[in-house]
């Protein structure tokens, strides 16, 4: 029997009414905006089985964003690694870059749907700003994103393309001035302006609903993917793997495999090692807590209730806490989680460019270092990892701190 029947339903389970799965996700919010949150709640759950909006957003994906992106064989690196086989799913052809804008664009018909005149989001690595910035663009709404100042100069190619596009980029300068402060000051800048505009989470987390509304947009991907590789080798893969920060491209990726007899894997930062402030492994090491109104797996000092700071040398990825979802997919045991460090991902990074032609996002390079380890642990299977987003975003970075790679890939 297969022992992963037993998450046949899982989809239909998951989230609970209250947005939990198991001890994780809920509603921890203001008095102030739990109706808001309700109402996108009420006008999710009201569209979602509509056939015009399903089949909108289908064309959508189709005449805009590119869809369905490829599964690509690696013949070249998995030959160099001399382990098993690897494939990508290219969610880097995705428009815009990334698979961002596979959630922006439903939130986007959303707030269209809901009358609002706004849409509101934080960004880190910026593909989720770029992607909502665009879904802004393409619905007529206004847009403000709130990026803390690091990623602000680490991501100026990113930060150009959202002003291009009409976002109102806004700095944040408190605190480590990167994601979870990005993400404060957007719940501050939405609770002044709900009633006209909606909050775009950026990934598969947050008050419910939005971990289950960014997981059903996400879906896509695994579902394109699974099809995919069965069409292109008559098999189902060994392994599947993602990296993940928040966990939206994962999340989407993981879940059409789930009762399938395949091994999920989902790659956190390490970053430069295990102590506090060295890395944003909020599966390895969190504990559970509560942050930005949902209850996860939370790097966080306990005696002072606070977040611990957090580091990646991938600014989509330096999140003090995982998507609910994941937490509770860790604890039943379904999905495997594992680390790259910062070392490992730049290494898979120029690897991927040198063997391939294919220049990563370093958020993506993750995937791909776990996808290596895979390889070389699992020499005669197939491993099928979500490369999340290209890297066009990261050359300037990367060359300024790491150079072209000559120690890690040589031809």
């Amino acid at each position: 029997m297969n022992k992963y029947a037993q998450y046949q339903n899982y989809l239909k389970e998951f989230p609970t009414k209250d947005g939990r799965f198991g001890p994780y996700g809920g509603v921890y919010l203001s008095d102030e905006l739990i109706p808001a949150f309700k109402e996108v709640n009420e006008a999710y759950r009201t569209i979602c089985h509509s056939a015009q909006f399903i089949n909108e957003l289908r064309r959508i994906r189709r005449e805009f964003q590119g869809r369905p992106t490829p599964v690509y064989h690696c013949e070249r690196l998995s030959r160099y690694i001399g382990g098993a086989q690897i494939y990508l799913k290219r969610e880097d052809l995705n428009h815009t870059g990334a698979h961002k804008l596979n959630h922006c664009m439903g939130e986007g018909l959303l707030a269209k749907f809901m009358g609002k005149k706004k849409i509101i989001a934080e960004t880190g690595a910026g593909q989720h700003g770029v992607a909502l910035a665009t879904a802004a663009a393409f619905f007529g709404l206004e847009c403000d994103i709130y990026m803390g100042e690091v990623d602000i100069k680490k991501q100026a190619p990113n930060v150009t393309r959202m002003k291009l596009l009409g976002a109102n980029v806004i700095p944040v300068s408190h605190g480590l001035k990167t994601l979870k402060e990005a993400v404060d000051a957007a719940f501050e800048g939405y609770l002044k302006e709900y009633k006209d505009s909606i909050y775009c989470i950026g990934s598969a987390l947050g008050p419910h609903p939005f971990p289950m509304m960014v997981r059903d947009f996400q879906l896509v991907i695994g579902e394109e993917a699974r099809s995919q590789f069965i069409e292109m080798t008559g098999i189902m893969p060994d392994a599947v793997c993602a990296c993940v920060g928040g966990g939206s491209n994962s999340i989407g990726m993981f879940l059409p495999f789930i009762s399938d007899p395949v091994e999920i894997y989902g790659v956190e930062p390490l970053g430069r090692g295990d102590a506090i402030g060295d890395h944003a492994a909020s599966v390895k090491h969190g504990t559970r807590g509560i942050l930005h109104g949902f209850e996860t797996l939370l790097l966080q000092n306990l005696k002072e209730g606070e977040p611990d700071p957090v580091y990646s040398v991938a600014s989509g990825l330096d999140y003090p806490g995982v998507g609910p979802e994941h937490a509770y997919l860790h604890e039943c045991g379904r999905v495997n989680y594992i680390t790259a460090t910062d070392d490992e991902a730049m290494e898979a990074f120029f690897l991927l460019c040198r063997y391939e032609g294919i220049i990563p996002a370093i958020e993506s390079a993750h995937a791909v270092a776990g996808a290596i380890r895979l390889s070389r642990e699992r020499k005669h299977d197939s491993i099928l990892a979500c490369l999340s987003g290209r890297g066009d975003k990261d050359i300037d970075y990367v060359i300024e701190n790491y150079g072209y790679g000559e120690k890690y890939a040589k031809k």
